[in-house]
């Protein structure tokens, strides 16, 4: 269950997609409830239990990443949403009116997840349950940034 996401993982075609399009609702709820500190705490603590549950699930099996495991991409997701979580929670701005950060979120995450560029490419060829996640993790601290600078760029900020 932690493994899939409650099942999503065996959704067809590209259940990576899924995995990080349900980490979107369950993103915002969980701002909702707490704010930015905790998304960041359930980030930490799912990474935590989905690299569990990856190893779990590896185990004595010949693929080291089966397509079924999404937590890591659940997990990848959270952290590239993390700046509009932060600057929703730190200046008091509704989530929901950063949607293009959202969309950039996403599509970079996705990009960097299915690309794996440098250390994403790196992590992944670990071969092991910890490679797994923290693949999804630099995808998504990559994806963080992209979004920070995409921000900045709407914004003006680099402009000044």
């Amino acid at each position: 269950m932690i493994g899939t996401v409650c099942g999503v993982g065996y959704l067809r075609p590209a259940p990576g997609t899924w995995g990080s399009a349900v980490a979107l609702p369950l993103g915002w709820a969980l701002h909702m409830i707490g704010g930015f500190p905790l998304l960041a705490l359930a980030a930490v603590t799912y990474f935590i239990a989905a690299w569990w549950a990856t190893t779990q699930m590896t185990a004595g099996g010949a693929d080291h990443d089966p397509s079924e495991i999404v937590a890591d991409e659940v997990v990848g997701q959270w952290i590239a949403l993390a700046p509009l979580s932060y600057a929703a929670w730190d200046r008091g701005i509704d989530i929901l009116a950063m949607w293009p950060g959202w969309i950039a979120a996403f599509a970079l995450f996705r990009l960097f997840d299915i690309w794996k560029p440098w250390l994403v490419g790196w992590a992944d060829r670990r071969g092991d349950a910890l490679g797994v996640m923290l693949d999804d993790v630099i995808a998504g601290v990559f994806a963080a940034i992209g979004v920070l600078i995409l921000a900045g760029l709407a914004h003006g900020v680099f402009m000044r």
